[in-house]
């Protein structure tokens, strides 16, 4: 259907309403604006009009505020209970500097819930000043409203983003398979992280199967949407429909993470006793590569490489290095400095005041490029034995994540 069929039939657009769901308190907390077109019996989706630049503008405009004044004449009531996520093409908004916009929001809400608008926009279809767009949505967060950043992944630009300052990061998990968990682990980390650092919260949509919930509960997201738990309808749901079949899968989501991380705890600690065992038994020092080879090879189950540094990061002694099977002394490592590396300095001085070893997070290996834990651990009062651990090790005992 092209964009004069849209137009003349633009009285039978409907306003159809996604419930999201909160994961704190497991109830309908938002309604997510969807535009459609009732031709006949079949419904058009308009989500993607309003971003189809073959067609002018102004009836681009006028079938994005036809959604926007139906649904906010219809929804109005609801304000108060509700949070209302409403569909906003960035391109449109700033055409007159989201004056348009305001005016239609403000005819339905009055400034005392603005609090409830959420506006829905994608940075990477955003064509214009990133630095005007931002001031537009920062006067509008002035009454309260808030900004949901839609369809984050790979292809998002971190720097925009945080100039947006959004409250909500929107994740699209639909086509996300249960096989795929592992291979998307550090996208979702580091969506994680990018949301923790700006103070936004993560919304997982398009979750369509009980393991992509898990998914998106295991993830940090705090709200959730798709037909696994509601499809789009043209009314709204009892807040309270989901309850308790919401917090019986948690509470198996709950149970299945404690037990992998009671299984992750003992694994860890039965490294780091094997690890300190061995390092009891040599007792090894900088000035005595035999000693460090003789660790290495009581290690070599589990470790490819071991040297130590004083607490400034400079290498006192040689990389005792696994290569081809032989355990190789790399003495051009010493004196190399290493404290450059990320939280080198702060697991130095962690150690030396508690005294105990430490696991590093996973990390790629600088030579290797294999990903890794490192485990260290105080000798003296000036000595620190790191000991890499191999990634074939970690994943043979499931503690590589």
């Amino acid at each position: 259907m092209d964009a004069m069929d849209v137009l003349t039939n633009i009285e039978h657009v409907k306003a159809y309403y996604q419930p999201i769901f909160s994961a704190d308190e497991h109830i309908v907390v938002a309604y997510e604006v969807l535009g459609k077109l009732v031709a006949g019996e079949k419904l058009i989706n308009l989500n993607s009009f309003a971003y189809d630049e073959d067609i002018p503008v102004e009836y681009r405009l006028e079938v994005e505020h036809k959604i926007l004044r139906l649904a906010l004449s219809e929804l109005k009531d609801k304000a108060k209970d509700y949070d209302i996520y409403l569909p906003c093409n960035a391109n449109l908004l700033i055409l007159d500097y989201g004056e348009s916009y305001f005016e239609i929001i403000n005819e339905y809400v009055p400034e005392d819930l603005l609090s409830r608008i959420v506006l829905v926009l994608s940075e990477h279809d955003y064509k214009g000043d990133f630095s005007q767009l931002s001031n537009i949505l920062r006067y509008y967060g002035t009454y309260g409203m808030k900004i949901a950043i839609n369809q984050v992944g790979p292809g998002s630009h971190i720097d925009y983003i945080k100039m947006l300052s959004p409250n909500i990061l929107k994740v699209n998990i639909e086509k996300l398979s249960y096989e795929s968990w592992s291979a998307q682990n550090d996208l979702f980390t580091s969506l994680g992280s990018l949301a923790h650092k700006i103070g936004a919260n993560m919304l997982f949509e398009g979750i369509d199967s009980v393991h992509q919930l898990q998914f998106a509960w295991k993830n940090g997201g705090r709200y959730y949407q798709g037909k696994y738990l509601a499809d789009a309808q043209t009314d709204i749901i009892s807040r309270d429909l989901l309850k308790d079949h919401f917090k019986e899968k948690c509470q198996q989501f709950i149970t299945t993470e404690k037990r992998l991380l009671e299984e992750k705890y003992n694994e860890f600690k039965k490294l780091q006793n094997m690890l300190e065992k061995a390092i009891g038994h040599v007792n090894p020092t900088s000035d005595s590569v035999e000693l460090l080879l003789v660790l290495a090879k009581e290690l070599e189950d589990c470790s490819f490489r071991i040297y130590i540094c004083d607490e400034d990061g400079f290498q006192l002694s040689p990389n005792i290095m696994r290569v081809d099977k032989k355990w190789d002394v790399q003495e051009d490592a010493v004196n190399k400095n290493w404290s450059w590396r990320p939280y080198f300095l702060k697991t130095i001085i962690k150690m030396r005041n508690d005294q105990s070893g430490e696991f590093s997070d996973m990390y790629s290996d600088i030579v290797t490029g294999e990903m890794m834990r490192t485990f260290s651990i105080p000798l003296n009062d000036r000595e620190y034995l790191f000991i890499d651990i191999s990634y074939d090790y970690l994943f043979k005992h499931n503690i590589f994540r």
